[in-house]
């Protein structure tokens, strides 16, 4: 499996590259959606990031984040081609010399440090719109798909989740919350309505397994594929805060220098368990209506978050 996916980043590689292929590899272990490989020639070497045909959108939004985030200064590969090969979806990216945040043996605080000013800066690009697709590359408007029950907006995101807690609710099944429970929420979902949030450009996905960090310490920011127009700096910060639940980085002191390096504290973010607690239910509510298999480690997930807001 492994060497029809190396035959076919370098046959993507040398069509765009008019070189012969001298050496190849798939990166295996960094990612969890892409097939990631890196191909050499004579004179040039890249990384070939593959999917299947219907992922084309989504690296038509990583090229239009990559390139708005370089605008404001923040290192990260160049797009040197998107396209689509039969059935194949494909990004070619300048390859960046350096170790993965994971293994670098710089100090772990200096990276999150780093991250918390580039998620700022992140946070400051120009969009239009609210979620997860990008429907115009010139204005920069993203775009929700909406379902039944949520037209797509902001308010019918939360308004969503607010009908959705009634009395055979399939989160009080699943054991997530109790009815007494399911009443604060809803209080809590409606004040909610009433907060004024800023909206900004989400990178989605803000970890050491997304970096790169350069001989000379430079932190280089990869994988675009989560971005999404939500709450900032809400949106970012949540996602960490479900990797520390889940057990895994940033700890609690790599989130207090990663808010360092944005320049604000957890206090001043009010509404961030809320939210928190909102998405957790939206995500298992999308698993029970489109992923069976996800329901029961969504319910686990979310019944964390429970416990963890209404003690």
């Amino acid at each position: 499996m492994e060497d029809s996916v190396v035959i076919q980043a370098e046959r993507i590689a040398g069509y765009f590259l008019l070189e012969q292929v001298k050496t190849s590899y798939q990166i295996v272990g960094k990612g969890t959606v892409n097939k990631v490989c890196v191909v050499e020639t004579e004179s040039r070497k890249v990384v070939v990031r593959m999917n299947d045909s219907s992922t084309f959108p989504s690296f038509i939004k990583e090229k239009w984040c990559i390139e708005q985030a370089a605008a404001v200064g923040i290192p990260g590969p160049r797009v040197l081609s998107i396209g689509l090969v039969n059935e194949t979806a494909y990004m070619i990216q300048s390859f960046i010399d350096g170790d993965n945040g994971l293994d670098s043996t710089i100090r772990k605080s200096y990276v999150w440090k780093q991250l918390g000013e580039y998620a700022k800066l992140i946070h400051s690009i120009q969009v239009k719109g609210y979620g997860e697709n990008l429907i115009d590359p010139v204005r920069g408007v993203f775009q929700s798909p909406s379902h039944p029950g949520s037209d797509g907006s902001w308010e019918g995101y939360v308004q969503y989740n607010i009908h959705s807690l009634t009395e055979y609710d399939r989160l009080i099944e699943l054991g997530v919350i109790t009815q007494k429970e399911s009443q604060r929420v809803r209080k809590l979902f409606e004040n909610l309505k009433k907060e004024t949030f800023r909206f900004g450009l989400n990178h989605g996905d803000i970890s050491l397994k997304n970096t790169i960090v350069s001989q000379a310490g430079q932190v280089i920011l990869l994988d675009w594929g989560s971005a999404e127009v939500s709450v900032v700096p809400h949106g970012d910060i949540i996602q960490m805060i479900q990797c520390q639940i889940l057990n895994e980085r940033p700890n609690v002191d790599e989130l207090k220098t990663f808010l360092d390096g944005y320049g604000i504290s957890e206090k001043e973010l009010t509404a961030l368990k809320h939210l928190l607690l909102l998405r957790a239910f939206d995500k298992l509510r999308w698993a029970i209506d489109r992923r069976p298999d996800l329901v029961e480690p969504f319910a686990a997930f979310a019944k964390q978050v429970v416990n963890r807001i209404m003690d």
